[in-house]
């Protein structure tokens, strides 16, 4: 119990701190009777089932040699493009984020092998961190993703099956946005380029990673088709990630299945008391009137819907920078959700729009996760990363612009599925 107390995040401290900061703002006696009631029913969820499943998926494949293949799949069709390596960075994070639905195990796995190939190329380490943290954030919009489940709790109901699909072409765009960036960067640094692939090549490597890149098809293919839900999705990911990465791959060892279990179990520790933390803090909010308060507030400052929707984006930038992504949904989904809902905004839109401006605040100091993992590979402070992450957190500002401003991006693709 000390050694999970010891490695829980800080975004617990804020919000246990915060919850007994406000109780004594409130009447403590109705409020201490439904405090456990309220945490308790916070992961009280069929829906919330499908993460650990997807957290021990995730980390099956993180210790499966998937990252390796991807790796090598991208860099045999993108080595020889300026910025080679910086592109291989990107796409292998956005398909293994993507896999494993986490951008910290994105950063662990792809970074612990590309930022030191990178150095060894003569990228700058910083550049070569930098490309890292932005990138392994991309998977948190393309499912299957947590914190996507966890939005559909919050807002109360949006389908799973359509925030999965909506998130492929915001993710996508911030995959494109930061390779434009870094092929710009590299060609202003001078960084080499690499031999180009025989076809060959691209066919082996493509064919070793076919079966890891399977999963992501699997899974939307059996939502999409009403085979099974998103919680027995994550069952099958589990099945299927540990038949690749003990029988097909052979990566994981019968012996090591069982600290990967514990190291899924203390995952899932963390996040749920993150939920059932951040569910009774939302309770306290709308017990004392705060949503409505702060709404009326707000839509008080400006009756034009832009102006209203860059206040909202704004806040949420600013809460990403300090909060981690989970509370911050769970919090903050019900005091602004109403208020985009009035001005035109769907709840499908603005999940997708709140996740990836959350995104942003995962790779920003002084609580940026992602950063301090990436740095921590690279070697490098973050001082030294700002003047190579600048260009790619506007990159990424640009998507959420477009995102926020036209809702097709989000919700065409949920449309031509019937969802």
């Amino acid at each position: 119990m000390v050694l999970l107390l010891a490695n829980v995040p800080i975004s617990i401290s804020i919000a246990l701190a915060t919850l007994a900061t406000m109780l004594v703002t409130i009447d403590p006696t109705p409020a201490m009777t439904t405090m456990a009631q309220r945490m308790a029913g916070g992961i009280n969820g069929f829906a919330l089932l499908a993460i650990p499943f997807f957290i021990l998926s995730g980390i099956l494949m993180g210790q499966g040699g998937i990252a390796k293949r991807l790796i090598e799949f991208a860099k045999s069709i993108l080595g020889s493009l300026p910025g080679g390596l910086a592109l291989v960075n990107v796409i292998s994070s956005t398909l293994f984020g993507a896999i494993s639905g986490s951008a910290v195990a994105a950063t662990s796995a792809i970074g612990g092998f590309m930022i030191p190939a990178m150095k060894k190329e003569g990228y700058d380490p910083a550049f070569s961190a930098a490309v890292t943290a932005t990138a392994s954030t991309t998977g948190l919009l393309i499912p299957p993703s947590n914190i996507l489940i966890i939005y559909s709790l919050a807002s109360g109901g949006v389908s799973i099956a359509s925030l999965f699909i909506a998130g492929y072409i915001p993710g996508l765009l911030v995959a494109l946005s930061l390779m434009v960036v870094c092929a710009i960067y590299a060609k202003m640094n001078n960084y080499p380029i690499g031999e180009t692939s025989s076809f060959s090549k691209i066919a082996r490597t493509g064919f070793d990673a076919l079966p890891a890149l399977f999963l992501i098809f699997l899974v939307i293919g059996g939502i999409l088709g009403g085979i099974f839900t998103a919680t027995e999705a994550g069952v099958i990911a589990v099945l299927y990630s540990l038949l690749l990465s003990v029988g097909v791959y052979r990566e994981v060892k019968i012996n090591q299945l069982a600290n990967i279990l514990l190291k899924s179990a203390e995952t899932t520790a963390v996040v749920m008391l993150l939920i059932a933390a951040s569910s009774a803090m939302s309770w306290i909010l709308s017990y004392t009137n705060i949503p409505q308060e702060l709404s009326a507030f707000i839509l008080s400052l400006s009756d034009n819907p832009l102006m209203i929707l860059l206040m909202i984006n704004i806040i949420l930038l600013l809460v990403g920078t300090f909060m981690d992504m989970t509370p911050a949904v769970l919090i903050f989904t019900p005091i602004f959700l109403p208020i985009a809902e009035s001005i035109g905004i769907s709840p499908l839109q603005f999940g997708i729009m709140m996740i990836l401006n959350l995104c942003i605040g995962l790779c920003t100091p002084p609580v940026g996760s992602v950063l301090f993992v990436a740095c921590g590979i690279a070697k490098t402070s973050i001082q030294q990363i700002v003047k190579p992450i600048l260009p790619m957190y506007a990159a990424m500002i640009a998507v959420l612009a477009l995102v926020a401003g036209v809702p097709a991006i989000s919700e065409w693709l949920p449309s031509v599925f019937g969802l």
